[in-house]
């Protein structure tokens, strides 16, 4: 897995003088940083044979440092963005990753193709968007009794709060929350949450409106 990190960074930083994908200033930091916080999770649970599907891959964490670290995992990269998901593409390729896929589609589209609804063990998203809207984004994704992992700030418990609807409406609630320090004490936290039942077909709603109007 070393020489593969080594590689992908090697990868990120040329391509880093293209698209600002992560802080130029500190890149070196922010990216040992990036993947500290992407493999947080490995202690938690066993990622073997597991389906997983990321939402707003970017630059690719956590999924493609976890895939590097979990050749027995199946990871969807869903990276609507054209030049970053090209990078994902081309790093795929390059460190022949057998268990990685890259889709460039919306996760709106994603929810209601047979193909990816409700068949997902784990969904992960990471600095992406509000609770209430990765809800209806992740949750149609994942099998009953899944998993969808966020990670947040340190105020996540706001963003919680103001996704009760949401969790009421598309089938699911929190099952744990791990926190953990990255730059300063308690800074940072994952919060899992479960898919106790099947999502309404209705969700998640056409592009744009979950972020619009969220639940």
């Amino acid at each position: 897995m070393e020489y593969n990190v080594k590689e992908f960074i090697r990868m990120l930083q040329e391509e880093n003088t293209l698209h600002n994908l992560v802080s130029r200033r500190s890149f070196d930091q922010e990216v040992d940083k990036h993947i500290e916080d992407s493999l947080i999770m490995l202690k938690e649970i066993n990622w073997d044979g597991k389906r997983v599907i990321d939402i707003g891959s970017g630059a690719g964490f956590p999924a493609l440092i976890l895939a590097l670290e979990c050749p027995e995992t199946e990871f969807t990269l869903l990276e609507a963005d054209l030049k970053k998901s090209s990078f994902l593409e081309k790093v795929k390729e390059q460190l022949a990753l057998a268990n990685v896929s890259v889709l460039r589609q919306r996760a709106e589209e994603v929810g209601h193709d047979p193909k990816y609804r409700e068949s997902f063990d784990i969904c992960t998203a990471r600095a992406v968007a509000n609770m209430n809207i990765l809800l209806e984004y992740g949750l149609p994704l994942l099998k009953k009794g899944g998993s969808l992992m966020l990670w947040k700030g340190r105020n996540y418990q706001e963003e919680v709060k103001a996704a009760g609807s949401a969790f009421d409406i598309l089938g699911g609630t929190v099952q744990q929350i791990l926190s953990y320090n990255l730059l300063d004490e308690r800074d940072r936290v994952i919060v899992i949450c479960q898919k106790d039942q099947a999502t309404p077909d209705k969700y998640p709603r056409r592009v744009g409106i979950p972020s619009k109007r969220p639940l």
